[in-house]
């Protein structure tokens, strides 16, 4: 039993580690709190399901053009220094939700600019955070270190959207919005503390060289370019959260709407607290193409039963097998980037995981106007299976990666136990 729950050898052995797992777990929290209240308000405002998957639409370009740069800021520049401004970037866009939500008439269009501007910096944010963990965690704690930052994530994802259900309900939008204020406040102040982490000495300066750089040698990566992929495309064709308000009234259990956004996490959170089996699996690619498989029959089956019941459970299977992907790209990604490469190599990962959401709203929410909330949920779940066994036939280095074997591990391994050696 001891051994399926998660290794807290990261967690003992570093206060940096455990500074900005918590600085995340407070931050992510309030951020799913605003994840559920800012697709309600536009619902109540316009009451189209078009309109609440063009969220996705108004965060695209910036995720795209920000993820890229913001990798070549990661490995540039400072990047503590990047962390702390966006998030507190993001504090100041939670305080602008907040006074148009205490309008006597909140405005709709402030809603679709916080969510691109959000997007932005996010998307300046998540590649510095990918590139810093490697660096405060040794190389054989970060198997560990992914298992513990999936905790975190999925934490914040079960109590927010619970908690955000219940206060949207009964206390109004308002509070969502300060309460995530308050989030990000209290993050502001874990992060400050931390020591800089400037650049490597082999970094490239910001520029569009550099960043093709970064794309050339994912290329060249044909088990990296598969975990890029099967992401994309499971995110894309099968991600339903846009719908879930119009499920939930359609299924006529308005109350359950937080707790469909909270299902996807909460089976993410089994998994995480489940996670000790995971650091004895070495043939990471071929987990993360059943995982995202799975994911999407799961989603299909959410889409066609017809009881509110089956749904939570199968969006909670569903959260289960993003989560066991999502551990194995990240140690995969982890284990084998150099370090003067991973900044960039982090924003080409966040558009993997990131911009697959963001088309996923839009691609739902056509769908479901076309031909029904339920038929857009369950005809994407199965587009998402049929398109990761496609992607495995054409992608053989990924099902054949060992991490035992693989020359990028060792290579990374070597350079991190020589800048020990140095340190």
């Amino acid at each position: 039993m001891a051994s399926l729950l998660p290794d807290l050898t990261p967690w003992r052995a570093s206060a940096e580690f455990r500074r900005l797992w918590l600085s995340g777990l407070v931050s992510n929290f309030g951020s799913f709190l605003t994840f559920v209240a800012l697709p309600v308000q536009i619902k109540e405002l316009t009451g189209s399901a078009a309109a609440v998957g063009a969220i996705g639409a108004v965060e695209l370009v910036p995720l795209i053009v920000f993820g890229l740069y913001g990798g070549a800021l990661a490995d540039a520049l400072d990047k503590r220094g990047l962390i702390l401004w966006t998030e507190a970037g993001q504090g100041v866009l939670s305080a602008a939700l907040l006074v148009n939500a205490l309008m006597p008439e909140p405005a709709v269009w402030p809603l679709y600019v916080v969510a691109a501007l959000s997007s932005a910096l996010v998307s300046v944010q998540r590649p510095a955070l990918d590139s810093l963990w490697p660096r405060i965690v040794k190389h054989e704690h970060l198997p560990a270190a992914a298992s513990l930052n999936s905790l975190r994530w999925t934490v914040g994802g079960v109590a927010g959207p619970a908690v955000a259900g219940v206060v949207v309900a009964y206390a109004g939008l308002g509070w969502a919005y300060a309460a995530d204020l308050l989030t990000f406040v209290l993050s502001v102040v874990l992060i400050l503390p931390l020591a800089p982490s400037p650049a490597s000495h082999e970094a490239a300066k910001p520029s569009l060289k550099g960043i093709w750089e970064g794309a050339r040698y994912a290329w060249n990566r044909k088990e990296l370019l598969g975990t890029y992929a099967i992401d994309l495309a499971a995110m894309f064709l099968a991600m339903p959260l846009a719908l879930l308000p119009f499920l939930a009234d359609e299924l006529d259990a308005e109350w359950s709407l937080g707790l469909m956004y909270a299902a996807l996490p909460f089976g993410s959170l089994l998994v995480s607290l489940s996670s000790g089996w995971t650091g004895r699996v070495h043939r990471h690619g071929r987990m993360v193409v059943l995982a995202a498989a799975l994911w999407g029959v799961a989603i299909a089956a959410a889409g066609m039963v017809g009881n509110v019941w089956l749904v939570l459970l199968f969006l909670t299977v569903a959260g289960g097998c993003d989560m066991v992907s999502g551990i194995y790209r990240g140690i995969m990604w982890n284990q084998t980037i150099p370090d003067e490469l991973r900044g960039r190599l982090a924003g080409i990962e966040l558009l993997s995981y990131s911009v697959g959401p963001t088309l996923g709203q839009v691609r739902a929410g056509g769908f479901a106007a076309w031909w029904g909330v339920r038929a857009s949920v369950w005809s994407g779940g199965l587009l998402c299976a049929g398109a990761i066994g496609l992607l495995a036939l054409c992608l053989p280095k990924l099902m054949t990666y060992d991490a035992r074997t693989s020359e990028h591990a060792r290579s990374v391994r070597a350079q991190r136990e020589a800048a020990a050696t140095k340190a």
